[in-house]
């Protein structure tokens, strides 16, 4: 899809993330029940109007205008990780080594695997359900693996 280029700024950066929706609540949840708490994976672009963000940190001000911007975060469609009687499906799960790929006007920009991001799904989802109650419908922006 094309994506409009953001008004007061001269350097958008951008990050192909995977995105984790929550279809259960919880808190405090163990890395071995984390996937449990999954509905869904989508794929997303996190943008940044970088110089504004730059900016911003020299002032010790807040980054809100250089990451909250009309279409500053464009996702897929979700895929359920539901079967038909909305139970876990293990064949829906998100292989370790699934792929993230980010191409700009054709150019492949990142092309990884999610084994290579800095924490597991679980860790991630168990890390945030210390400080959030995760609830259906959240989604988490994961980060972007190296590459």
């Amino acid at each position: 899809n094309q994506q409009k280029y953001p008004p007061m700024t001269k350097s958008l950066h951008y990050e192909g993330e995977l995105i984790i929706a929550i279809g259960k609540e919880g808190l405090n949840i163990s890395e071995k029940d984390a996937k449990s708490h999954i509905f869904g994976y989508a794929i997303g672009c996190d943008l940044t109007r970088r110089d504004l963000q730059s900016q911003a940190k020299k002032l010790s001000r807040p980054w809100d205008i250089a990451k909250g911007f009309d279409y500053s975060a464009p996702m897929s469609q979700i895929v359920s990780t539901q079967d038909n009687n909305n139970n876990q499906d293990e064949n829906h799960l998100l292989p370790d080594n699934a792929k993230i790929q980010l191409s700009v006007n054709g150019q492949t920009k990142q092309n990884s695997t999610i084994d290579h991001m800095i924490w597991s799904i679980p860790e991630m989802i168990s890390f945030l359900s210390q400080y959030f109650r995760l609830k259906p419908g959240d989604l988490i922006m994961t980060g972007t693996p190296a590459g």
